[in-house]
């Protein structure tokens, strides 16, 4: 260790102090080194009976610091050097015994309590509660046939990725075991610039009119008199916007509830395009990540017990998995279209509400995803991330879907709020290679703020190098008015064919049985509402969602939270 008088002592330890599960696993070796320092001085700092547990565990060692060799020298704020992290200064009385008057003079305290109200940033309106890891992304399939974008430009090309998995509605403190939508975000740390691809793990949405996207989400959360989740209102708007069927049908199928991060699947949801800005072709898409691990999903009962007993049990569980080495892996795929298919398709290419069936366009496999590393800090790596469809690399365009066109805006502008407006200098923001000395100054700026670099467009003092042109538009000729976004017979189809899928798979009393026990929370009015439009559907859901209710609601619903206009509707409790 370069210092003669450190003793070094190497004992087994008594294993009946040993918690019973590490001392039954008989693959664990544990030895202890215990390094003694007497009176030792290191780099000017007074050092005496310094601990370093070293745990060999199925060959791999982890070290535990029980003190250091170099310990830091704790300061404040400042960087002045301060004696005790755990004492105020104050003002005593002689004669009283107790009590005593903080002083304005106290820095530290001040500091202290100054500092704590201010750690909390705004926690993201949706998708709040997540795990996080970084990670990498493989090509597998050399895709410059297609497209300049540099992470397809050849196989065994790999990435950097930060990776956020989150539920939709629920806060920060929410159980992870809930029915939702989980948020797929992943960050690639391209040569370009960074890739942000932001979607969820079903392949479909809710709405295709942005004007839609609030109410959807305050639906789904508190009711404002209340405070707490209400089914009445979740499925009041789902009753009056009935374009969401499809995406309701997955949700309240096998896939609801996953048993772990690892065995969800991830869309990009919306279409978008790949393309060769050089030669103005291109190419639609649709992205698809598949779990190598397979899909597995949780019983309602058991998701019910978890998000009481272990709350953050999916967070749990991917820390857990990457910190042992068992890393979770997604194949990425393609669906593949081209512009003049996409004019005579039979579905709205653009419409997030539906899918392109792989019958019509198989999924192409084109890379590998691995998540190897935890976050060294949540806060800094995860919380303060933030991911945009806007954020795009030469080769990967945006298209007319009018979902992607809001979130492209909404989303960057929510970090702004979030984090602020130079949330892009942030290390987990920061691409490889930026410059852009048009966006200047601004709260908390500490790159340099381009020094004395022009701050206006087309100086002559500095030139600058341009970029690559933008994938080619698609040519639009139209008016402009309102739009609504009606629901006709088109909706009804792809909702059919999976209720098919779900009565091949013998999967169909799952989902009768999912999604009953959430209508009947519902004040009837509702509920029947509800029942007529999975009626639509298929005659038979609403003939076994009438029983269920039925039963249901013929045993007492403490569950039940007030809602407003409950005795004018005479229901609820």
């Amino acid at each position: 260790m370069g210092h003669s008088s450190a003793s070094l002592v190497c004992c087994r330890p008594n294993m009946s102090n040993i918690h019973p599960e590490l001392a039954s696993h008989e693959r664990s070796m544990i030895s202890l080194l215990r390094l003694h320092f007497n009176g030792v001085s290191y780099k000017n700092m007074k050092v005496s009976r310094r601990f370093l547990l070293l745990r060999c565990q199925d060959k791999q060692l982890r070290i535990e610091h029980y003190g250091a060799f170099n310990p830091p020298i704790y300061t404040l704020l400042d960087g002045r050097p301060a004696p005790d992290p755990t004492a105020s200064v104050v003002l005593r009385g002689e004669r009283v015994k107790g009590g005593a008057l903080a002083l304005l003079e106290d820095t530290q305290l001040i500091e202290t309590l100054a500092h704590f109200p201010r750690e909390r940033i705004p926690e993201r309106v949706v998708h709040a509660k997540a795990a996080g890891a970084w990670g990498e992304f493989e090509c597998t399939k050399d895709l410059t046939d297609i497209t300049t974008a540099n992470i397809f430009s050849e196989v065994g090309k790999k990435t950097k990725v930060l990776m956020r998995i989150s539920t939709t509605a629920g806060e920060k403190g929410f159980p992870d075991t809930v029915r939702d939508i989980r948020g797929w975000a992943m960050k690639f740390y391209t040569d370009e610039g960074n890739y942000d691809i932001v979607g969820n793990d079903l392949p479909v949405f809710f709405i295709r009119d942005p004007i839609k996207f609030p109410s959807l989400n305050r639906s789904h959360k508190r009711h404002p008199q209340t405070n707490v989740p209400d089914s009445t209102m979740y499925w009041d708007f789902h009753n009056n916007n009935q374009e969401g069927v499809h995406c309701l049908m997955q949700l309240f199928g096998q896939r609801g509830i996953p048993a772990s991060l690892r065995n969800i699947s991830g869309f990009g949801v919306h279409t978008f395009k790949l393309g060769k800005p050089e030669d103005g072709t291109f190419k639609y898409i649709k992205i698809h990540f598949k779990p190598d691990a397979g899909h597995v999903n949780l019983k309602k009962e058991d998701a019910i017990r978890l998000a009481g007993e272990e709350p953050d049990y999916h967070v749990k569980d991917l820390y857990n998995a990457i910190d042992k080495g068992d890393y979770p892996k997604w194949t990425m795929f393609l669906q593949i279209m081209s512009p003049k298919e996409a004019e005579n398709y039979r579905w709205n290419i653009f419409d997030v509400t539906k899918i392109w069936p792989q019958k019509d366009y198989p999924l192409i496999p084109v890379g590998k995803l691995t998540l190897n590393k935890n976050p060294e800090n949540f806060f800094q790596d995860i919380e303060q991330a933030a991911f945009s469809p806007s954020t795009l690399i030469p080769g990967i365009g945006p298209t007319a879907d009018s979902m992607l066109q809001a979130r492209m805006f909404s989303y960057p502008d929510a970090a702004r709020y979030r984090v602020g407006p130079n949330f892009h200098q942030l290390p987990c923001n920061r691409p490889k290679y930026v410059y852009s000395p048009y966006n200047r100054d601004g709260p908390m700026r500490f790159d340099g703020n381009y020094g004395s670099d022009p701050d206006y467009v087309r100086s002559s003092f500095k030139t600058l190098k341009l970029g690559p042109g933008d994938v080619a538009h698609d040519e639009w000729v139209g008016k402009v008015g309102a739009y609504t976004s009606g629901v006709d017979e088109d909706d009804w189809v792809q909702a059919r064919d999976f209720w098919k899928i779900l009565k091949d798979r013998g999967d169909d009393e799952l989902f009768i049985g999912n999604l009953t026990s959430h209508v009947s929370k519902a004040l009837p009015n509702v509920q029947k509402e509800t029942v007529k439009m999975f009626a639509k559907v298929d005659k038979e859901i609403g003939e076994r969602m009438e029983k269920a209710l039925d039963e249901l609601n013929n045993a007492p619903d403490h569950s039940k939270a007030p809602y407003g206009v409950q005795e004018a509707l005479g229901g609820g409790y």
